[in-house]
């Protein structure tokens, strides 16, 4: 259904754009009235401002239905796509503390550790 919707919303833009692009400035209103240029009309002088307003009306006000209705389906998409996986803030903020503090102090880590022989016979001597 969103894919349908997408469809009507890209065909609604670029009709209004043609319909818009069609349409005639405020200054060429007053040439026509005089009769300047009516044979090169369509509809002939008067005849095409209502017709392309009242379409262009219509064509915008589906425009911006459609609009409404692929936000609200990004809406409903985020919503359900919310907790897939990323863990929430005040867990992060757990793991972080637990990290920075280690768990035995260090004189405990020293106690633990094997007594080195310092007695060097072991090692090779290098010349």
């Amino acid at each position: 259904m969103e894919n349908i919707i997408l469809i009507v919303h890209v065909l609604l833009a670029l009709a209004v754009v043609g319909l818009v692009l069609l349409q005639q400035g405020k200054g060429a209103d007053a040439g026509a009235s005089f009769g300047a240029g009516a044979s090169q009309t369509v509809f002939g002088s008067q005849g095409s401002g209502n017709f392309l307003t009242r379409t262009t009306a219509v064509l915008a006000t589906l425009f911006f239905i459609t609009s409404f209705a692929l936000a609200v389906y990004a809406k409903q998409k985020a919503g359900e796509e919310s907790n897939i996986g990323i863990p929430d803030s005040a867990l992060i903020e757990q793991q972080q503390q637990n990290a920075a503090e280690p768990e035995l102090p260090v004189e405990e880590l020293e106690q633990d550790l094997p007594a080195i022989d310092s007695g060097g016979t072991d090692l090779p001597v290098v010349d």
